[in-house]
């Protein structure tokens, strides 16, 4: 699918304009002439400079805004993205409530099989890849994920 840059372009400075009114509530530091708005200001600027210029570029073109790439026309195609989203809003929903390591053993093994993994490869692979992320996440890294039903077995 190809979009115009002029809808880039003003993603783009909408994005930027909701990052500069989010940091004006940032506090200021006393006796400080930086604070930690100064680099999501700078950010914001260099987004509204570049979707500028690709607003501009889109406008002179005079493309089409949207041109729907073949993918379109193959059912099991857009069956697939549907799926990668229905999965990402599943994740969303069940990760507190059940926990990571269930939420994500059932979000790997539907989309594993979804896009053919044999069921013998597809659920092995989904428990062990969940099992190594969960331990180099909530381990190593230290990133707290929700443990949910599973809260009584927490190690």
């Amino acid at each position: 699918m190809r979009v115009n840059d002029a809808i880039v372009g003003a993603c783009l400075i909408a994005l930027a304009v909701a990052i500069l009114v989010h940091i004006q509530g940032y506090p200021l530091i006393p006796g400080q002439k930086y604070g930690p708005a100064l680099f999501p200001g700078v950010i914001a600027v260099g987004f509204i400079a570049t979707g500028a210029i690709l607003f501009v570029r889109g406008l002179r073109q005079g493309a089409p805004l949207l041109v729907p790439g073949p993918w379109l026309t193959r059912p099991a195609l857009v069956t697939n993205y549907l799926a990668v989203c229905a999965a990402l809003v599943f994740y969303v929903v069940a990760a507190d409530p059940l926990g990571f390591i269930i939420t994500s053993i059932v979000f790997l093994g539907v989309l594993f099989l979804k896009f053919g993994v044999r069921i013998m490869v597809a659920l092995p692979v989904a428990i062990v890849s969940t099992l190594v992320m969960h331990t180099l996440f909530y381990k190593v890294l230290r990133v707290p994920l929700p443990w949910g039903v599973l809260e009584r077995f927490a190690w």
